[in-house]
Protein backbone atom coordinates (compact mmCIF):
# COMPACT_ATOMS: atom_id res chain seq x y z
CA UNK A 1 0.00 0.00 0.00
CA UNK A 2 1.10 3.24 -1.04
CA UNK A 3 1.29 5.90 1.80
CA UNK A 4 0.53 9.24 -0.26
CA UNK A 5 2.80 11.63 2.06
CA UNK A 6 2.99 15.05 0.96
CA UNK A 7 -0.51 14.97 -0.37
CA UNK A 8 -1.40 14.77 3.25
CA UNK A 9 1.34 16.15 4.75
CA UNK A 10 2.31 18.95 2.61
CA UNK A 11 4.75 20.93 4.76
CA UNK A 12 6.99 17.91 4.65
CA UNK A 13 7.48 18.74 0.96
CA UNK A 14 10.78 20.23 1.71
CA UNK A 15 12.02 16.74 3.18
CA UNK A 16 10.89 14.70 -0.13
CA UNK A 17 14.31 14.36 -1.60
CA UNK A 18 15.80 13.48 2.21
CA UNK A 19 13.25 11.03 2.61
CA UNK A 20 14.23 9.55 -0.62
CA UNK A 21 18.24 9.36 0.87
CA UNK A 22 17.05 7.55 4.10
CA UNK A 23 14.89 5.47 1.60
CA UNK A 24 17.65 4.37 -0.42
CA UNK A 25 20.07 3.81 2.85
CA UNK A 26 17.78 1.23 4.25
CA UNK A 27 16.85 -0.71 1.44
CA UNK A 28 20.47 -0.59 1.17
CA UNK A 29 21.31 -1.96 4.45
CA UNK A 30 18.47 -4.47 4.15
CA UNK A 31 19.76 -5.73 0.52
CA UNK A 32 22.95 -6.64 2.04
CA UNK A 33 22.24 -8.16 4.94
CA UNK A 34 22.69 -5.32 7.51
CA UNK A 35 20.73 -4.42 10.65
CA UNK A 36 18.57 -1.41 11.28
CA UNK A 37 19.88 0.22 15.27
CA UNK A 38 17.48 2.84 16.47
CA UNK A 39 17.66 5.18 19.33
CA UNK A 40 16.25 8.43 21.28
CA UNK A 41 14.69 9.38 24.36
CA UNK A 42 11.52 10.00 26.05
CA UNK A 43 9.19 9.66 22.85
CA UNK A 44 12.18 9.78 20.61
CA UNK A 45 12.39 6.08 22.41
CA UNK A 46 8.76 5.31 21.76
CA UNK A 47 8.97 5.95 18.23
CA UNK A 48 12.15 3.77 17.77
CA UNK A 49 9.86 1.32 18.93
CA UNK A 50 7.35 2.12 16.80
CA UNK A 51 9.70 1.69 13.66
CA UNK A 52 10.92 -1.59 15.09
CA UNK A 53 7.65 -3.08 14.75
CA UNK A 54 6.81 -1.78 11.52
CA UNK A 55 9.38 -3.76 9.91
CA UNK A 56 10.20 -6.76 12.36
CA UNK A 57 6.54 -8.06 11.03
CA UNK A 58 3.71 -6.90 8.28
CA UNK A 59 2.87 -3.45 8.22
CA UNK A 60 0.76 -2.60 5.16
CA UNK A 61 1.22 -6.04 3.84
CA UNK A 62 0.91 -9.56 5.24
CA UNK A 63 4.47 -10.87 3.91
CA UNK A 64 3.80 -14.23 3.64
CA UNK A 65 7.13 -16.62 4.13
CA UNK A 66 8.46 -18.39 1.48
CA UNK A 67 7.73 -21.17 -0.07
CA UNK A 68 11.06 -22.73 1.29
CA UNK A 69 10.26 -21.75 4.46
CA UNK A 70 7.11 -23.06 4.52
CA UNK A 71 8.40 -26.11 3.52
CA UNK A 72 10.36 -26.17 6.42
CA UNK A 73 8.55 -25.65 9.19
CA UNK A 74 5.09 -27.04 7.82
CA UNK A 75 2.04 -25.14 7.34
CA UNK A 76 0.82 -24.42 10.74
CA UNK A 77 3.45 -22.66 12.28
CA UNK A 78 4.18 -20.86 8.65
CA UNK A 79 0.98 -19.94 8.59
CA UNK A 80 0.98 -17.61 11.78
CA UNK A 81 4.18 -16.14 10.90
CA UNK A 82 5.39 -12.63 8.81
CA UNK A 83 8.42 -11.92 7.16
CA UNK A 84 10.31 -9.39 8.79
CA UNK A 85 13.49 -7.00 8.49
CA UNK A 86 16.08 -7.37 11.53
CA UNK A 87 15.74 -3.65 13.31
CA UNK A 88 16.69 -3.20 16.88
CA UNK A 89 15.25 -0.51 19.48
CA UNK A 90 18.23 0.32 21.56
CA UNK A 91 15.85 2.46 24.50
CA UNK A 92 14.07 -1.16 24.59
CA UNK A 93 17.26 -2.93 26.02
CA UNK A 94 16.20 -1.85 29.43
CA UNK A 95 18.32 -4.13 31.94
CA UNK A 96 21.75 -3.13 30.10
CA UNK A 97 20.91 0.59 29.60
CA UNK A 98 20.12 0.58 33.28
CA UNK A 99 23.35 -1.01 34.01
CA UNK A 100 25.63 0.91 32.19
CA UNK A 101 24.07 4.27 33.40
CA UNK A 102 24.69 2.97 36.70
CA UNK A 103 27.99 1.72 36.13
CA UNK A 104 29.81 4.03 33.62
CA UNK A 105 28.13 6.98 31.92
CA UNK A 106 24.61 7.44 31.02
CA UNK A 107 25.75 10.20 27.96
CA UNK A 108 27.77 7.02 26.50
CA UNK A 109 25.23 4.44 26.84
CA UNK A 110 23.76 4.31 23.32
CA UNK A 111 26.89 4.71 21.80
CA UNK A 112 27.93 1.67 23.68
CA UNK A 113 25.08 -0.51 22.53
CA UNK A 114 26.05 0.64 18.70
CA UNK A 115 29.63 -0.17 19.38
CA UNK A 116 28.51 -3.95 20.72
CA UNK A 117 25.62 -4.59 18.39
CA UNK A 118 26.57 -2.83 15.01
CA UNK A 119 29.14 -3.46 12.25
CA UNK A 120 29.68 -2.16 9.12
CA UNK A 121 27.30 -2.39 6.40
CA UNK A 122 24.12 -1.58 9.19
CA UNK A 123 22.33 1.44 9.43
CA UNK A 124 21.67 3.44 12.85
CA UNK A 125 18.56 5.58 12.93
CA UNK A 126 18.92 8.51 15.34
CA UNK A 127 15.89 10.36 16.74
CA UNK A 128 15.80 13.64 18.42
CA UNK A 129 13.75 16.44 18.27
CA UNK A 130 16.54 18.65 19.60
CA UNK A 131 18.83 16.79 16.88
CA UNK A 132 21.34 17.79 19.86
CA UNK A 133 20.52 14.59 22.72
CA UNK A 134 23.94 14.00 24.02
CA UNK A 135 23.65 10.32 24.49
CA UNK A 136 21.85 10.02 20.83
CA UNK A 137 25.02 12.40 19.15
CA UNK A 138 27.45 9.88 20.65
CA UNK A 139 26.03 7.11 19.53
CA UNK A 140 25.73 8.99 16.00
CA UNK A 141 29.98 9.21 16.41
CA UNK A 142 30.69 6.05 17.63
CA UNK A 143 28.17 5.02 14.46
CA UNK A 144 30.37 6.90 11.95
CA UNK A 145 33.96 5.47 14.18
CA UNK A 146 32.41 1.70 13.11
CA UNK A 147 31.66 2.24 9.26
CA UNK A 148 28.40 2.68 9.90
CA UNK A 149 25.78 5.02 8.04
CA UNK A 150 23.16 7.21 9.98
CA UNK A 151 20.09 8.20 9.55
CA UNK A 152 19.00 11.77 11.73
CA UNK A 153 15.65 13.03 12.49
CA UNK A 154 15.46 16.59 14.48
CA UNK A 155 13.05 19.54 14.12
CA UNK A 156 13.41 22.36 12.07
CA UNK A 157 16.87 23.93 13.21
CA UNK A 158 20.48 23.16 12.63
CA UNK A 159 21.85 20.51 15.29
CA UNK A 160 24.69 18.72 16.00
CA UNK A 161 23.32 15.60 13.44
CA UNK A 162 23.47 17.53 10.94
CA UNK A 163 27.28 16.83 11.18
CA UNK A 164 27.53 13.32 11.86
CA UNK A 165 24.32 11.44 9.97
CA UNK A 166 24.84 10.96 6.18
CA UNK A 167 21.27 12.27 6.09
CA UNK A 168 18.84 14.56 8.30
CA UNK A 169 15.16 14.40 8.22
CA UNK A 170 14.27 17.68 9.40
CA UNK A 171 10.95 17.94 10.90
CA UNK A 172 9.16 21.50 9.72
CA UNK A 173 8.05 22.33 14.00
CA UNK A 174 10.32 23.51 16.67
CA UNK A 175 8.33 22.29 19.71
CA UNK A 176 8.70 18.92 20.64
CA UNK A 177 5.11 17.82 20.35
CA UNK A 178 5.33 19.31 16.70
CA UNK A 179 8.61 17.46 15.72
CA UNK A 180 6.73 14.10 16.73
CA UNK A 181 3.68 14.74 15.06
CA UNK A 182 5.79 15.17 11.76
CA UNK A 183 8.25 12.50 13.19
CA UNK A 184 5.33 9.65 12.61
CA UNK A 185 4.29 10.27 9.15
CA UNK A 186 7.61 10.80 7.99
CA UNK A 187 8.71 7.22 9.55
CA UNK A 188 5.77 5.02 8.34
CA UNK A 189 6.13 6.28 4.85
CA UNK A 190 9.65 5.02 4.84
CA UNK A 191 8.58 1.63 6.80
CA UNK A 192 5.90 1.20 3.78
CA UNK A 193 8.13 1.91 1.26
CA UNK A 194 10.88 -0.48 2.25
CA UNK A 195 8.05 -3.17 2.70
CA UNK A 196 6.91 -2.63 -0.85
CA UNK A 197 10.61 -2.80 -2.14
CA UNK A 198 10.58 -6.18 -0.44
CA UNK A 199 7.59 -8.17 0.06
CA UNK A 200 5.08 -6.36 -2.41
Amino acid sequence: MKIELFEHYPALASQKAALETARELLIDTYRQGGKLLLCGNGGSAVDCDHIAGELLKGFTSKRELTADLRAAMGEELAGRLQMGLPAISLPSQGAVISAFCNDVDAGTVYAQLTLALSKPGDLLWCISTSGNSANVVAAARAAKALGVRVIGMAGERKCALDELCDVVLHAPAIDTYRVQEYHLPMYHWLCAEVEEYFFC
